[in-house]
């Protein structure tokens, strides 16, 4: 465990690294899980070069990409996915991201992994925060409304309906 580490309830999420490398393959190849995702099912190849981006975007970031996994006992158990912020290709900004195995949707981790890296990040000094997903995505989206981030814009991307949350840090609070 490292000081890095984000608590909640049910779950433990780590910084992701090399020794993880096996459960993100499997997940980011797994058809049922990610065909739904931004870009979607990726090779080996697209996986590992997203792992070291990974890797070195927590170098320069002070937070990134964590692995979500089952809080047992307070020790790190089955691995569930990902979720964490990196900058879009885009420039849309800094962006919250989360992927879970299709068996563990449905079952709140989602929105509580993402809603503490969401919090995390504000309290780090990220004042904007945004999250993308496919308009059509109804489970992404409660999650992002669930956890406080608000419509911000719409946009097409290779055909599809996007939409773009956002969450802003003001002087009252997070809105």
């Amino acid at each position: 465990m490292s000081w890095l580490d984000l608590r909640t309830s049910r779950l433990i999420l780590s910084p992701v690294s090399w020794r993880d490398m096996p459960d993100i393959l499997s997940l980011k190849m797994d058809v049922l899980t990610f065909s739904s995702m931004l870009g979607g099912v990726r090779t080996s190849w697209q996986v590992q070069k997203e792992m070291a981006e990974d890797i070195l975007y927590w170098g320069s970031h002070r937070i990134g990409i964590y692995v979500v996994r089952e809080r047992i006992q307070n020790k790190a158990g089955q691995f569930l996915g990902i979720t964490g912020i990196h900058f879009r290709d885009d420039g849309r900004g800094h962006a919250l991201r989360f992927a879970l195995w299709e068996w563990a949707q449905g079952k709140g981790y989602a929105r509580e992994a993402a809603y503490a890296v969401l919090s995390t990040a504000h309290e780090r000094g990220y004042k904007r925060i945004i999250a993308v997903t496919k308009k059509r995505n109804i489970a992404s989206r409660r999650i992002l409304g669930s956890i406080g981030m608000v419509v911000e814009e719409e946009f097409i991307r290779h055909g599809n309906h996007m939409l773009t949350f956002a969450s802003y840090v003001t002087h009252s609070g997070i809105n």
